[in-house]
């Protein structure tokens, strides 16, 4: 965990200089959940799992790579026991695509950089977007607020900002 940590503090905010570790690595310094769900597409137990109801301000980040994904302002109560969000913070970071690994087809979302699978996408969300981005706490790390900056994500400190 603290390799990945480590990573995330470097690469995060220079993604074009970002290598993906090997499966050792990521076997190594992730937890069993963080390389199941990241790495072999997995899903964690709902309701059970760190971020569901984080309520705090501050941002998610993929586990692996530090890409900047989604932000407690677009966060809400989905019921569905799993952190989700109407928004990614930035649609450059998040890769979809049909998963059909149950009957109906589902949209899987992963990180761009790490190729992280991150969850799933929904259109059952609330408005603005209609949509309802159900992510994995395992595949993200949260980045309070108040160490935003600390930690490099200080360009994301403009969210906060608005009144919406």
């Amino acid at each position: 965990m603290k390799i990945i940590l480590f990573l995330s503090l470097i690469w995060s905010w220079n993604v074009k200089d970002f290598k993906k570790p090997s499966k050792d690595e990521l076997k190594k310094s992730l937890s069993k959940i963080q390389y199941k769900v990241t790495q072999k597409d997995g899903t964690e137990k709902p309701f059970a799992n760190e971020y569901w109801d984080n309520k705090a301000e501050g941002i998610y980040v993929d586990i692996v790579s530090g890409e900047p994904l989604f932000s407690s302002k677009d966060k809400y109560k989905s019921g569905t026991g799993w952190p989700s969000f109407t928004k990614p913070i930035d649609e450059k970071y998040i890769v979809t695509k049909k998963d059909f690994k149950l009957l109906l087809p589902r949209t899987e979302v992963r990180s761009k950089y790490a190729d992280s699978h991150l969850g799933h996408v929904f259109t059952d969300g609330p408005e603005p977007t209609g949509l309802r981005y159900c992510m994995n706490s395992a595949a993200l790390r949260f980045i309070p607020k108040e160490k935003m900056a600390e930690e490099g994500y200080e360009e994301y400190l403009k969210i906060f900002d608005s009144k919406e």
